[in-house]
């Protein structure tokens, strides 16, 4: 790294998070090609996310390629950045951001917009890809924000809808191809489009409607009129590191993870991921054990996370929970189960998993009545929640966390109330099974307003507005003035302007840039958040967010989604709409394929319930 360089991490509050030279990461000389992982959040944050961990194990395993690693700096580093005229720089190398290939974004959390753009003009690039040059980087988006990413899409060269392990190897491929031969990057773009997951955003023109909503989306220069997401068919088969980058400080997830499966079989009509990450495919127990014993031997970490949506969905989960604290009890490294059910809690494999270190419980009842459960799918049974924590507090458990949801469709006060009903249930339950009373029991509450998301049933709903929320959770705090019960909301704001950014369309490009302009970044941050400066730039841009967040929308509207396909048919969405509005549960996959389209991505492969 050069003296700028040093002089700014020598100035900054955690300079770990900018020296890069941790154990496991990979340096090479003289690559042909130079590719950059680019997280646009902080390095605690970025060296938690494990498609990250995938995707740097799997690219610098290609001959001629080097893949790095570039994270936001915080607001004392990227002071002291300006100040010098230091570029954005790859960990690795310290090599500036400008002279990649190929930067990759991860669009994780709408909030992190503004966080590209503030990483593109640190690294010396222009905002809109139209704008760049022929010499600079392809950008490339990926990440859950890629089912709806046209608020952002004019700003990416590339967006790789779906799954990204076989995908981004073929296109890093063609892109060294085309410039042996001395192909432009409209010749490159071109080459790519038709490949299954790429969609390149300035090949779609858009047009609007009177009323405001898109008319229609037209492909143009040989794209797809609709970019089915990529997809990994054979998932026990797929790419999985051997090791992952040992951090350098704490950081949020500091543990090594393996992934059970992807996809969920529940069928929750408010959770994207569930419908954007089917068929489920699961990876055979074998496997996964051999790959924890490899990240064991090769990071040292003393945790090991289990990571899928729903891990006690796991077909396997009780012999691997055993063959595991058999393998790894002795070297006093315990095993991590979250995205636990409470309508399939194990407390022997509990018990099992924790006698290395025991952690809390979390639930996830979503709602506060079984008829608002079964309006959007949640099914979980209040005697289920309530025997689950009967048996964790029977094996002295007394620390408990429950997540809901507030502003839910077809929403009323009774089932606000109902959550406070709920956790007096929880209470009662540990009075009459509870072995650790000399404790007490902590509750700790964690309730969000609900955003409509593309891809899922409930896409067609607005949003309810800042004041609804703001009264709703008003409510609940009236009601939950409860002993040894900690209750925490989020913020409204911020639920508005991801509401905004998960419904929106191109027309929302230039509010992000005013928004940057402004001094918004790493919006994710309560201290970085200024919701006045956000509302500022929709007015300065004369562009109305609450047409996106709270529009309702009809059957036959076209989303600005509507040409990026999850495999879910949007027929099939639509019905589960109208279900819910008639307060219908629908069963899960492993009651029978409900037809939703997704096993059409497999060629025949079936789905791993």
């Amino acid at each position: 790294m050069n003296d700028k360089i040093l002089s700014c991490i020598d100035r900054s509050t955690k300079p770990a998070r900018y020296t890069g030279g941790e154990y496991n990461s990979i340096v090479k000389e003289n690559c042909e090609f130079n590719y950059a992982i680019c997280f646009p959040d902080v390095y605690e944050i970025g060296m938690s996310h494990l498609g990250s961990k995938i995707l740097y194990g799997l690219l610098n395993e290609i001959d001629g390629v080097w893949c790095q690693r570039i994270f936001a700096p915080f607001n004392d580093m990227e002071a002291e950045m300006r100040k010098r005229d230091q570029a954005l720089y790859a960990l690795e190398s310290g090599m500036d951001a400008k002279k990649f290939d190929m930067l990759g974004f991860t669009m994780q959390y709408e909030l992190n917009y503004a966080t590209i753009l503030n990483m593109l003009e640190l690294a010396g690039l222009k905002y809109y890809s139209k704008d760049r040059e022929e010499s600079d980087p392809i950008i490339i988006g990926g990440g859950p924000c890629v089912y709806n990413c046209e608020p952002v899409a004019d700003f990416f060269d590339v967006v790789l809808i779906g799954e990204a392990e076989e995908v981004l190897p073929e296109i890093i491929h063609i892109y060294r191809e085309n410039k042996k031969a001395g192909g432009t990057k409209l010749d490159y773009l071109k080459k790519i489009c038709r490949i299954q997951g790429i969609y390149v955003p300035s090949f779609y023109d858009v047009t609007y409607l009177e009323n405001g909503k898109v008319d229609k989306i037209t492909a143009k220069n040989g794209a797809p009129d609709v970019v089915v997401k990529a997809i990994v068919e054979d998932f026990d088969k797929a790419y999985y590191p051997k090791s992952f980058v040992v951090p350098s400080t704490d950081i949020v997830f500091d543990r090594a993870m393996v992934e059970l499966f992807r996809g969920c079989r529940r069928g929750c009509r408010f959770c994207q991921a569930g419908y954007t990450y089917r068929p489920i495919r699961a990876r055979q127990l074998e496997t996964v054990l051999e790959q924890a014993k490899a990240l064991a031997k090769s990071t040292g970490f003393d945790e090991m996370s289990l990571s899928s949506l729903s891990s006690s969905d796991y077909p396997f989960i009780a012999p691997l929970c055993d063959q595991m604290m058999d393998y790894f009890e002795d070297k006093h490294i315990s095993i991590a189960l979250p995205s636990l059910r409470a309508d399939t809690f194990d407390i022997s494999i509990m018990e099992k998993i924790q006698k290395v270190r025991k952690s809390g419980l979390t639930f996830a009842p979503e709602a506060g009545s079984q008829r608002l459960r079964d309006v959007i799918n949640k099914n979980l049974k209040e005697e289920d929640l309530y025997e689950a924590c009967g048996l964790a507090f029977e094996s002295g458990y007394n620390n408990i966390k429950l997540y809901f949801m507030i502003g839910l469709p077809t929403e009323t006060n009774e089932d606000l109330e109902g959550i406070a009903k709920i956790v007096r249930g929880v209470i009662y339950t540990f009075k009459q099974r509870g072995t650790n009373k000399a404790k007490g029991i902590k509750i700790a509450i964690g309730c969000a307003t609900f955003v409509p998301k593309a891809q899922t049933p409930f896409q067609w709903v607005g949003q309810v507005t800042r004041e609804q929320a703001e009264a709703k959770q008003e409510h609940l705090r009236e009601h939950m003035k409860i002993k040894n019960v900690n209750l925490s909301t989020h913020y409204s704001v911020s639920s508005y302007l991801e509401a905004v950014f998960a419904r929106g369309d191109r027309r929302l490009a230039p509010v992000i840039v005013r928004a940057h302009e402004l001094g918004c970044n790493l919006d994710g941050w309560d201290e970085n958040f200024k919701p006045d400066m956000w509302l500022q730039a929709f007015k300065d841009c004369g562009v109305d967010g609450d047409f996106y967040a709270f529009t309702q929308y009809e059957k036959d509207d076209t989303f600005p989604w509507d040409h990026i396909s999850s495999g879910v048919r949007k027929d099939y969405l639509w019905n589960e709409y109208q279900k819910a509005l008639r307060g219908e549960a629908s069963p899960d996959c492993k009651a029978g394929c409900s037809g939703c389209g997704a096993l059409s991505l497999m060629k025949g492969r079936k789905c791993d319930v």
